[in-house]
């Protein structure tokens, strides 16, 4: 029997967790852009939109959308006291220079060197373009990706070299997936958490590097997981 993985809710979840109190941050688009929902209440991030905001809250419920306020995949959204605008230029300008705590992007494969690749399937219909994922990935101080395991096929997404279209070489700081949070280090990849019910075999056998496995590997913190937003 197949074991049971974490929702896309579940890992939006666990990635807010390595959000830390007054930080600066970028969302991508997918999993990454359900984080804000799953900020704990005790802990403010300042959420960064390449549309020219900082201090965006978490989305707007039904009843609160603002036509004139979304984020920069034009999903209404709300401001936390003290949010800011600033032109489009001014907002990659931060992105480029550096100036963003953490990035939290999707991916398609993630290199045991921390390469990325997230903006295109080769042969597949319909892709669209790098867009401004490749300054987030090379500008953000921390880059989190947060995905599915494997593909569809469960063929593994983390790989020893990735073979779609690169984002950024050597950017990917933290993994988190339905399976697992993994951290990138200058000897590999290490098995930082498991989901619960799962093993650092599990893991391994979906995934294509040599995995580093601690003594001790910690099951995933998901208590009190909020419902989809």
């Amino acid at each position: 029997m197949t074991k049971p993985r974490l929702t896309r809710e579940q890992i939006a979840h666990r990635a807010a967790q390595e959000l830390p109190d007054g930080s600066c941050v970028n969302l991508g688009w997918g999993i990454p852009n359900l984080i804000a929902a799953y900020i704990p209440a005790d802990v403010t991030v300042y959420f960064h939109s390449e549309n020219g905001i900082l201090g965006m809250g978490s989305r707007a419920t039904p009843g609160e959308e603002d036509p004139d306020l979304v984020d920069a995949m034009k999903v209404p959204v709300t401001l936390l006291p003290g949010a800011c605008f600033f032109t489009q230029a001014d907002a990659h300008m931060m992105t480029r220079g550096g100036h963003l705590d953490f990035c939290v992007m999707g991916g398609l494969q993630v290199s045991e060197k921390g390469d990325l690749a997230n903006w295109k399937v080769p042969g597949a219909k319909g892709s669209g373009g790098i867009g401004g994922a490749m300054d987030i990935a090379a500008g953000a101080r921390h880059l989190i990706i947060c995905m599915e395991h494997t593909t569809k096929d469960n063929e593994p997404k983390i790989v020893k070299n990735c073979t779609y279209p690169l984002t950024g070489l050597e950017c990917v700081k933290t993994i988190i997936t339905d399976m697992a949070v993994l951290d990138v280090t200058s000897k590999g990849l290490v098995l930082r958490e498991v989901a619960p019910g799962l093993t650092p075999g599990d893991v391994q056998a979906v995934t294509e590097p040599k995995l580093i496995v601690p003594e001790s590997v910690g099951e995933m913190r998901l208590s009190n997981v909020a419902a989809a937003v």
